[in-house]
């Protein structure tokens, strides 16, 4: 649809540019499920993968990921939005552990819990992200960074 970002062709490529965070919001929130979804969704799928957790259960809390994110990103939002926004990160953080016994809960998860409060503080996303501060960060990384000034 045309109302939908894309994502780089060459996504995932050495050579392709850091993906921007609206990017990222729609690899997560359409390609990423759709993927998945067809791989592992099917009753045909390969239960277990190499002694590694169900990829039932991995796509099942892979969707709770899915629907936060969602759920932030929406145009709109309400008490009821935000408070479902919460029961999806804290089951997605908190069954972490659980499907990958090695993995250590990182400070951005902390932080995602935040988003509720942001949510019934600002209302929703877009209207307090900080897109003019990511744009600002991409001139700043294509600035050389040789010490001198001119072309790299």
């Amino acid at each position: 649809p045309s109302w939908l970002g894309s994502v780089p062709i060459n996504f995932g490529d050495s050579a392709a540019r850091t993906i921007k965070a609206d990017e990222w919001c729609t690899l997560v929130t359409v390609h990423l499920p759709l993927a998945l979804i067809s791989l592992w969704g099917t009753t045909q799928a390969n239960p277990r993968n190499n002694d590694g957790p169900d990829l039932r259960v991995v796509l099942d809390h892979t969707m709770d990921l899915v629907s936060a994110v969602y759920l932030a990103c929406a145009r709109t939002t309400s008490d009821d939005c935000a408070a479902t926004y919460r029961a999806y990160i804290s089951s997605y953080v908190g069954k972490l552990k659980t499907i990958y016994p090695t993995f250590s809960v990182r400070p951005n998860h902390h932080a995602s819990f935040h988003i509720y409060d942001y949510l019934m503080l600002f209302g929703p996303v877009h209207s307090w992200w900080s897109f003019p501060f990511e744009r600002l960060i991409g001139m700043l990384q294509r600035l050389p960074k040789n010490h001198k000034s001119g072309l790299p």
